[in-house]
């Protein structure tokens, strides 16, 4: 049997959160549940004898993920006019860019490997089509018509749904670091497509049929439908038929790519210079300062925690998988050494740095999860976080305290110091107190002491619950255990 080997190459669109649009000064209300047709005037919708005005913005945030993804920025380039009919177009055509793009042979690192970057150009976005339930009528909504599009389209270097999914997560990433777009895929800042073909051993590897699969809305759609894509086109060759070239959209509910038309030639588009624009010529000294302001990217983040906090590689992911929550650990740690300074935390900062990041990647990441909140928006201090986490290190509250003060916290933005005084939260670690609590435990529980001392070390954590049930989870769980196998041993 004939063995075949997958080709991708991914083609992704991200909206710039520019203030305005590309071409005009209309708002660019990326994101934003607003009325149809607001946000718009005679250049984005296209009135006769209006001229485009490009935002140098969106041109530097194009440009900036071009030196952070490692492309060479091109000192000329230009704006072309790309011509089809389609609804949503205002004019009959896009303005966009097609042989001098602004960014050019960049690259990414996904795991050990490194997938290519053809290039990144600039571009306006279409309007949005609406279809009323029952209706036999369409509506078209202009709002997002001339809102800044960056296109980066990748070489044909992936081979599985698991690489371009995982391609895609870091782009998101990157793009949130440099600020130039929240990329949320589930509001359309950031849309997928993929180009699928195979060849067989011993042919060229893009001697196959290739088929596009648009609009993909998600991470996990984007892996699921260039399986099934791979899965579809094996079989069809296996079966001695021929994959047509077309484009194709992912049917989540079905769980499969469904066939939508014939997909086009770039010279079906019929591609000239932008007329009404002039083109642009970049200096060195304007790409190097745009190479200064560039802030420090995911991959060297995740280094310098590496070699400066020594978390673990799950919590380093984690972390830095969020531009925000970075810089809130950070903060945090910041307040943790102030607070060591004047010796209002006596443990070490190692412990420290480690118990932020664990409560952080665990309790805080849940309550976040649950509520759909970002970092950003959340209620807790650094300064009230770092004291919660002196709290634990000291030992002045257990774990089970500090679960139940962070959610107080979360929920109400409260002072730890006050939560632990109005619940009564303090650990109990005068060992005279405990003495007499773990001594009634054992007097009371004869059985799971015969069965410690015989061997069963489930039983001593039995008889550890039974003396925090009795200092109603105040006592401390390190003191307890030590008194617990001093008396029994």
């Amino acid at each position: 049997m004939a063995k075949y080997t997958p080709v991708i190459g991914m083609e992704i669109h991200v909206e710039l959160k520019t203030k305005s649009k590309m071409f005009c000064d209309s708002k660019n209300g990326m994101g934003e549940e607003s009325e149809p047709n607001v946000n718009i005037c005679p250049v984005c919708t296209g009135q006769p004898g209006t001229l485009p005005v490009p935002n140098r913005q969106a041109i530097e945030f194009v440009q900036k993920a071009g030196l952070a993804l490692g492309c060479t920025l091109r000192r000329q380039s230009k704006f072309d006019r790309k011509n089809y009919f389609y609804p949503d177009i205002p004019k009959g055509y896009q303005i966009s860019q097609y042989d001098q793009p602004f960014c050019e042979d960049g690259k990414l690192e996904v795991g050990d490997k490194m997938i290519g970057i053809t290039r990144i150009h600039l571009e306006e976005d279409t309007g949005k089509l609406v279809h009323p339930k029952g209706a036999d009528h369409s509506l078209i909504d202009f709002n997002r018509a001339g809102v800044p599009l960056m296109e980066l389209v990748t070489e044909p270097d992936i081979e599985t749904g698991a690489e371009a999914r995982l391609f895609c997560q870091k782009l998101q990433q990157i793009c949130r670091y440099l600020d130039i777009s929240d990329a949320d895929m589930e509001k359309g800042h950031m849309r997928c497509e993929a180009n699928i073909s195979l060849y067989k051993e011993g042919e060229e590897k893009l001697s196959g049929t290739k088929v596009e699969v648009k609009n993909i809305n998600s991470f996990k759609f984007v892996e699921k439908a260039i399986d099934y894509e791979i899965k579809r086109q094996t079989e069809a060759l296996e079966k001695g038929e021929k994959i047509i070239q077309e484009t194709r959209g992912w049917n989540d509910a079905k769980g499969e790519t469904v066939s939508q038309r014939v997909k086009e030639s770039a010279h079906d588009y019929r591609y000239f210079p932008e007329p009404d624009i002039p083109p642009f010529e970049f200096s060195d000294d304007y790409i190097e300062d745009l190479r200064r302001r560039l802030p420090e990217l995911p991959n060297d983040k995740r280094k310098r925690f590496v070699e400066e906090y020594g978390l673990s590689a799950e919590n380093i992911e984690v972390i830095t998988g969020d531009k925000y929550l970075a810089e809130y650990f950070e903060q945090v740690i910041s307040e943790i050494k102030e607070m060591m300074n004047c010796k209002e935390v006596v443990s070490d900062e190692a412990k420290c740095v480690k118990l932020s990041a664990n409560y952080m990647v665990s309790e805080l990441q849940k309550y976040l999860s649950k509520t759909g909140e970002n970092i950003k928006g959340i209620k807790i201090t650094p300064e009230n976080y770092a004291e919660l986490i002196g709290f634990v290190a000291d030992g002045k509250i257990n774990s089970s305290a500090a679960q139940t003060i962070l959610e107080e916290m979360y929920r109400t933005g409260g002072d730890p110091s006050q939560i632990i005084e109005e619940k009564g939260l303090i650990q109990v670690s005068d060992e005279s107190v405990l003495d007499g609590m773990v001594d009634e435990v054992i007097t009371k529980n004869q059985k799971s002491v015969e069965d410690y001392k015989s061997g069963k070390q489930n039983a001593l954590q039995f008889l550890m619950g039974q003396v925090m049930r009795e200092s109603r989870g105040k006592a401390n769980p390190q003191m307890v255990t030590d008194l617990l196998k001093k008396k029994l041993s």
